[in-house]
């Protein structure tokens, strides 16, 4: 399957951004892993508004994970198309999608138009 999407498709590249973005993000994530640890309840040593401030943060924290978590799912998936040549072609309509779309997201899934038709717009 030619997969050059306009000729100037390079799956070396893609690859080589999608790793780069997972590096980025599996370091961000030990950050945000710390900050949604288990938030200290002690009311001898932090006052109510601080401890309200503290559990706050940490549940912005934990949904930071998770959305870490679900975007290095996407970039492995992407890797693995990429492997198997099937990176830049629509899931719903197998037609490439468009080479500016992938350098902006490289984890899409979607065409433009079936995407947009997904959204319901």
């Amino acid at each position: 399957m030619d997969n050059s999407l306009d000729g100037s498709f390079d799956k070396q590249e893609m690859q080589e951004k999608l790793l780069q973005l997972r590096e980025q993000l599996q370091s961000i994530a030990i950050t945000r892993r710390g900050s949604a640890q288990v938030v200290e309840l002690d009311q001898a040593k932090v006052g109510r508004l601080s401890r309200i401030d503290a559990l706050q943060s940490q549940e912005l924290a934990k949904a930071s994970v998770v959305r870490s978590d679900r975007a290095l799912t996407q970039i492995s998936a992407a890797l693995e198309r990429i492997e198997n040549d099937e990176f830049g072609i629509c899931l719903h309509c197998d037609q490439p999608i468009a080479l500016m779309r992938l350098q902006v997201d490289p984890t899409v899934l979607l065409c433009i138009t079936c995407a947009s038709a997904a959204e319901g717009g």
